[in-house]
């Protein structure tokens, strides 16, 4: 089941990766991670990909980063522009805080660091609830409160695109719950296009304006769902969870990555 997205807005990022390929262990031949990967994101849009472990997921990501330029296709922003070119942001699995810098200096590290950015971090660091750690030592931090230090790094530069993977992956429920609501009051604040990885489901539809389904390597497109659901929404809600019971019943290889 291939559906593709029936969004009118204007598309500003595309994607298009015809093969990534990588030598195997031995150097003896390639396994190909991502085959075919064609699909647009309009501006400001919140897209999560879903998909299981393995099928490429933050390989893609590191394409759409810039940091890996070995594939074959073309990534385009704003109809022309390359992934080097782009203001984008990429928050990792781990928040990757220097032990050394204090809160502040973690998330002013990326700035020119003037008095704009200082007033802008101050906002964004009091958005993330952190307004009472600034001087505080990553050592000192909870592990949910180091990964909103790295949203708040992660927005600083208001970035055109951001990545995240998994970001939210390893905390628990309500932890995880609350950073997730204070990603959307930050997203809908600076309307930033977010492309987010996740193998959460119910994840997906709680935060995402659409979810793109992968398939297991190499990795493709196989579904594309747009999420109806009004703002603000909530995690435990019916709404989502009847969304989720009707994907996994009417096509549960979407789920599996095995529909292709």
């Amino acid at each position: 089941m291939n559906v593709a997205s029936n969004s009118k807005n204007n598309h500003n990022l595309s994607v298009n990766v015809q093969n990534k390929s990588y030598k195997d262990l031995n150097n003896a031949s390639f396994l190909t991670a991502i085959k075919d990967m064609d699909f647009k994101v309009p501006d400001g849009q919140f897209c999560c990909l879903l998909g299981p472990s393995g099928c490429g997921k933050t390989t893609l990501l590191n394409i759409l980063s810039g940091l890996d330029k070995n594939y074959e296709g073309n990534i385009k922003f704003d109809g022309g522009s390359s992934p080097q070119n782009w203001a984008v942001g990429y928050m990792f699995q781990e928040p990757r805080l220097l032990p050394w810098l204090t809160v502040r200096q973690n998330v002013e590290i990326v700035t020119q660091q003037t008095s704009k950015d200082k007033d802008l971090s101050n906002s964004i660091l009091e958005t993330m609830g952190l307004s009472e750690n600034m001087e505080s030592f990553p050592s000192q931090l909870s592990g949910g409160m180091q990964r909103r230090v790295a949203i708040a790094r992660a927005f600083i530069n208001k970035p055109k695109i951001l990545l995240l993977d998994e970001p939210f992956i390893s905390l628990d429920f309500t932890v995880a719950n609350r950073l997730r609501n204070m990603l959307i009051n930050i997203w809908q604040q600076q309307k930033t296009t977010i492309i987010f990885v996740t193998h959460d489901l119910r994840e997906a539809i709680f935060l995402g304006d659409r979810i793109l389904f992968l398939s297991k390597g190499p990795s493709k497109v196989i579904y594309d769902y747009n999420i109806n659901l009004d703002r603000p929404r909530d995690m435990e809600s019916k709404d989502i969870e009847n969304i989720r019971n009707k994907l996994i019943k009417n096509d549960p290889s979407i789920i599996t990555g095995t529909n292709k």
